[in-house]
């Protein structure tokens, strides 16, 4: 879908929601809309897309030649560091109509520095969250985006076979993490998705834990949790390893996490509510006794960003639509002794579900 057609979208979206006005920072949305990156630095950008007419863009003086290359026909209104945006985010205001025009934002992106900036000139009271309305622009992928994300798959999957055989016990957690940065560049990643999780023994016990100066011990489970990025778009991929032989304990609970990552991925079908594959998932591992070892939600969506809508976890009642693309990564963690967690991303069919994902899922000894 090309950029014409996304604005269309946006426009049919805010008349939905009654929004005549919408602010974006730097980020994912400013990207899906133009094209266009920039550094969230000291000096604010701020896009202003009215439902009607042609947009603004405040932005520093050195960053206009870029704005001019985005195929978006903008008013820009330019600072200098001399300046200061004030003088930039009057013009701009008085120009899109002035005090009083309530005005939808990121809540979840903009920082205080931005809607200080745009609640002044404009004489808002308090922000209204855009999140619901970009979301369903950008929940359901189209086909450039889905390859994308296949080619972003693809190089953390390559990286992964690359780096698995230097793993070896007596290896600190940060040294394997360094190792694995380098195979995901020499994969042809153009960026990580997030600093990557390679944590073994007690620390994989915490599902978000941070790889330390700890050696990886032998006989312990390994997570391993990662992503790519490739034009644009975001990879997430985790697989527990084995150093040497698992205890019957870990084998047995790596087996019921396998069968709940299976049978959240065979619940995918269109027209389910996401909160349904969360419960597909979590049954296999509660029925197993370990309910309480299993604290997150079953997946996210995933894209320009790592996490966006929808989320499966109870409570998302989002229909799930063909294109679509979710990660289904169900765990378990025992607290003191390890954690196993496994994690594919899935995109919605016609039929039901498709892996994207396909290293292999057997619990693997290195």
């Amino acid at each position: 879908m090309g950029y014409p057609a996304r604005w269309d979208r946006l426009r049919e979206e805010m008349a939905r929601e009654g929004v005549e006005l919408l602010a974006l920072v730097p980020g994912a949305n400013l990207f899906y809309l133009t094209g266009l990156h920039f550094h969230r630095m000291e000096r604010p950008i701020v896009a202003l897309l009215p439902r009607e007419g042609e947009p603004a863009l405040i932005l520093p003086a050195f960053e206009v030649e870029k704005a001019q290359r985005a195929p978006i026909p903008w008013r820009l209104f330019p600072y200098t560091d001399t300046e200061g945006p004030a003088s930039a985010f009057h013009t701009a205001a008085a120009a899109l109509g002035g005090r009083g025009r309530p005005i939808a934002v990121e809540a979840l992106g903009m920082r205080v520095l931005e809607w200080s900036l745009l609640a002044h000139v404009f004489s808002l009271s308090e922000p209204i969250a855009s999140e619901p309305l970009l979301a369903r622009l950008r929940m359901v992928k189209g086909p450039e985006e889905i390859a994308a994300i296949r080619r972003a798959i693809a190089a953390a999957e390559e990286a992964l076979q690359r780096w698995l055989p230097e793993v070896r016990p007596g290896m600190t957690e940060r040294e394997a993490t360094r190792r694995l940065i380098q195979a995901c560049f020499a994969a042809g990643a153009d960026a990580l998705a997030f600093e990557p999780i390679v944590v073994a023994g007690p620390n994989a016990a915490l599902p978000h834990a941070t790889p330390s100066d700890r050696p990886i011990g032998p006989g312990e489970l390994m997570i391993v949790d990662f992503g790519a990025v490739v034009d644009g778009y975001a990879s997430d991929l985790t697989r527990t390893f084995v150093l040497g032989e698992p205890d019957p304990e870990a084998a047995r609970i790596y087996a019921v996490v396998r069968e709940a990552n299976a049978a959240g991925r065979a619940a995918v079908r269109p027209g389910i509510p996401a909160e349904a594959v969360d419960q597909a998932a979590r049954a296999v591992i509660e029925d197993a006794g370990y309910g309480p070892y299993f604290p997150h939600r079953t997946g996210h969506g995933l894209g320009l960003e790592v996490h966006e809508p929808p989320y499966l976890v109870a409570g998302d009642t989002t229909p799930l639509q063909t294109g679509m693309v979710f990660t289904v990564e169900p765990g378990i963690y025992l607290s003191g002794k390890g954690g196993i967690r496994i994690e594919d991303v899935v995109v919605v069919t016609e039929n039901g579900g498709e892996s994207l994902t396909a290293f292999p899922r057997e619990l693997r000894s290195i």
